[in-house]
């Protein structure tokens, strides 16, 4: 239950975090077009779980709790980008290349398409 309740706080915290920065950073662009703020949260999201994950392996700093307040909850509510990017760059780590590869095309394809389905799909519902 204890870890239930961390990843609840970090993602509340986390969620904060993105609307905060996205919000800066796309204004801070000026663009209108172009998501800045949504880049620039994904790329800090994987800098930092890329620190957290070293961290935490190599050099055992982060508890098992404070991994779960963190990086599932922290960063899950900042971006699952980070989980993407780290869970892809571990598989390519291990040698295991065609799965980090599979990962990449799969998350994209199957996640732009997913986009695409639900998009269509309460059109279709809501004509």
């Amino acid at each position: 239950m204890e870890r239930i309740f961390l990843v609840g706080i970090g993602g509340a915290i986390g969620s904060i975090l993105r609307y905060w920065v996205s919000g800066w950073v796309q204004a801070a662009s000026g663009s209108a077009s172009f998501p800045f703020g949504t880049l620039a949260v994904n790329v800090i999201g994987c800098f930092i779980i890329g620190v957290l994950s070293w961290l935490a392996e190599a050099r055992g700093l982060l508890t098992p709790e404070l991994r779960v307040l963190f990086v599932v909850g922290v960063l899950g509510g900042f971006t699952t980008f980070s989980s993407f990017g780290n869970e892809t760059m571990a598989l390519a780590r291990d040698g295991e290349m065609w799965y980090a590869i599979a990962n990449i095309a799969a998350s994209l394809l199957f996640g732009l398409g997913a986009v695409w389905l639900g998009r269509n799909a309460v059109a279709l519902i809501w004509r």
